[in-house]
């Protein structure tokens, strides 16, 4: 009983699917002013991701040790040293109330 149904949903996502990519097929023929924007607006869309995926393979690796530095932790960035054996909640939690005295 459940093949059936599956089958009955299967080929019903395939018609409409047919139906749709022939009616965009016969939109994108049809050369009104829907299809020229649309056509204008995705090159634009594809262009911009291949310069994007470009950029990222040239600058990738420097705007990624700009973001990760390594080295101590201070103003410009980085991580501050810690104990290796304590996370930093175990070390916030394990200290005693500080107090600043001059």
């Amino acid at each position: 009983m459940e093949e059936s149904w599956n089958f009955e949903f299967l080929s019903r996502m395939v018609d409409s699917l047919v139906s749709f990519l022939s009616e965009f097929v016969d939109d994108w023929l049809a050369n009104d002013m829907r299809v020229a924007v649309f056509k204008i607006l995705f090159t634009w869309l594809i262009i911009s991701l291949v310069a994007i995926h470009f950029a990222w393979k040239v600058y990738g690796n420097t705007v990624n040790d700009m973001y990760y530095r390594q080295g101590t932790g201070g103003q410009n960035g980085g991580t501050p040293d810690t104990a290796p054996h304590l996370s930093g909640w175990e070390s916030a939690a394990g200290d005693a109330m500080k107090t600043h005295r001059e």
